[in-house]
């Protein structure tokens, strides 16, 4: 029997972030006809994926592949996802579940931010906002600054990293470094998946500190993002067969 992708998302007090998620699901579905995908959320949304995994047992599954929809190795794909997991499987017996990597910094999904980019005004003196959640993980935040630096080389104008919450640079930070080297134009780009609460306070900080900034949109309605959700279960059920082997 195939094992089921049962993709996880964060989730959020906001519809049109389950709603994008759920639309991204069904692009895994039509980009992977006979595959068995079923869209779930860590917390806020429903379906809850520990509800989904007990229901895929039920329905007489023994394995699933579970596919975090997270750009970040963080708080939640650290300690929350295998929590609820190991909560299923030790009422579950005999039922495996495998976890893939995060979607992470995928070239593919650097790709999908860039190209979002490709609408913003061409102005003298501009610069690049990459707007991310921003974690207590240290390492996850270094990652959004890694690809700042390497944005910055890219584009050949200024680019800082600015998150949301939990750590520093946040947005007015960010946008006065950014005016410190000379920018008066402000471009923010999206390193989020879906449209939610974190992404609207971001473009209303830029936009208070610019008012003609160019807000870029989330990721995930573009096909490529999908692409990275197959592979990443691809990969995980290579490690499944290895496994048992």
């Amino acid at each position: 029997m195939t094992p089921p992708l049962v993709a996880v998302a964060h989730g959020s007090r906001d519809p049109r972030s389950a709603a994008t998620v759920r639309a991204l699901v069904d692009v895994v579905r039509a980009q992977a006809p006979g595959l068995p995908v079923y869209e779930s959320f860590l917390d806020l949304s429903s379906p809850r994926v520990t509800d989904v995994l007990q229901e895929l047992y039920t329905a007489g599954h023994r394995t699933a592949v579970v596919v975090p929809l997270l750009l970040g190795s963080a708080f939640h794909a650290r300690v929350d996802l295998p929590a609820l997991i190991d909560s299923v499987t030790a009422s579950c017996p005999g039922f495996r579940v495998q976890v893939s990597d995060v979607l992470g910094a995928d070239p593919a999904l650097q790709a999908v931010a860039l190209d979002r980019l490709a609408a913003a005004p061409r102005r003298r003196g501009t610069g690049v906002l990459l707007s991310a959640v921003g974690s207590s993980n240290a390492s996850a935040n270094a990652v959004v600054a890694s690809l700042a630096s390497s944005w910055e080389e890219r584009l050949g104008v200024p680019v800082s990293e600015a998150f949301a919450s939990a750590t520093q640079p946040d947005i007015p930070t960010a946008a006065a470094r950014l005016r410190e080297r000379g920018v008066k134009h402000l471009i923010v780009a999206s390193w989020f998946l879906a449209p939610g609460l974190l992404p609207d306070r971001i473009a209303r900080l830029a936009l208070e500190a610019d008012p003609r900034a160019f807000i870029a949109a989330p990721l995930a309605d573009d096909p490529r993002v999908a692409d990275v959700v197959i592979s990443r279960y691809a990969s995980a059920v290579s490690g499944l067969l290895r496994q048992y082997a």
